[in-house]
């Protein structure tokens, strides 16, 4: 199925929502809680599916659905479709603090890899898939364990990420990242998992016991800050309460 094309504005700066135009039929799909606002003569259902593959069965719907339930995903998807005669907006945001960014998956060989809790929304006929990785270390130590999320259609799709997102184009070489780091990559990156250095690294050198491995040609997508290490640095500035006793 040919996506549906869609007009976009990225709104914000540190904490970002996407503001998406349809034209009247226009139809984009989205994870369950990422609207923000609409305006008048939008509708919005929640389906089973991404509604890529119209001629799809009952029992192709259930067994996507459960390969979502089965990684902590949400069972349905929502449909957000201008049934009105003019142009409408309606906008999404990410449920962390950080960048939205647009992937035009036509140029990017049609299809991505990226984190499981990457995708924010995407034009009608994109299909959003589970993958799980291939390799033994990557599936046990990179962060996302062995599941990926497969982005595929000629569309736009939007992804979300933590803090900034930077953009790496490879040809033929090799990028080392923190595991957390890494939002997405396209089709001709093989993705790995290798230890940090020496034992001394791994124990004293504050960047894990592993670091993510991406080599080929493509392009490669990086958050500056993922939520975990958000979270942890909260936490550890937050002052112990007065009665607070070590073990």
């Amino acid at each position: 199925m040919q996506s549906h094309e869609v007009d976009y504005e990225i709104l914000g700066h540190d904490i970002q929502l996407v503001e998406i135009e349809l034209d009247p039929e226009e139809t984009v799909i989205a994870e369950a809680g990422a609207l923000a606002y609409m305006e008048q003569d939008i509708s919005f259902e929640t389906k089973m599916g991404d509604g890529a593959d119209p001629g799809e069965g009952l029992v192709g719907k259930l067994f996507g659905a459960g390969k979502r339930l089965m990684t902590g995903e949400s069972l349905f998807m929502t449909h957000f479709t201008n049934e009105g005669t003019q142009k409408r907006k309606v906008a999404f945001s990410a449920p962390t603090p950080g960048s939205v960014l647009p992937i035009d998956l036509a140029k990017e060989g049609g299809e991505i890899m990226c984190q499981k809790d990457a995708f924010l929304v995407a034009a009608l006929g994109t299909a959003i898939d589970l993958a799980f990785s291939k390799r033994l270390g990557a599936g046990f130590f990179g962060g996302e364990g062995f599941v990926l999320q497969k982005l595929s259609g000629d569309g736009l799709a939007f992804i979300h990420a933590g803090g900034t997102m930077i953009k790496k184009e490879l040809q033929g070489e090799t990028l080392r990242l923190d595991t957390g780091c890494l939002v997405a990559f396209s089709t001709g990156i093989d993705y790995d998992i290798e230890l940090a250095g020496g034992l001394k690294s791994m124990m004293f050198g504050g960047e894990g016991l592993c670091l993510a491995t991406l080599s080929g040609t493509g392009s490669v997508w990086i958050q500056s800050l993922p939520f975990p290490r958000l979270v942890d640095r909260i936490v550890a500035a937050m002052p112990k309460p007065a009665n607070y006793e070590r073990n």
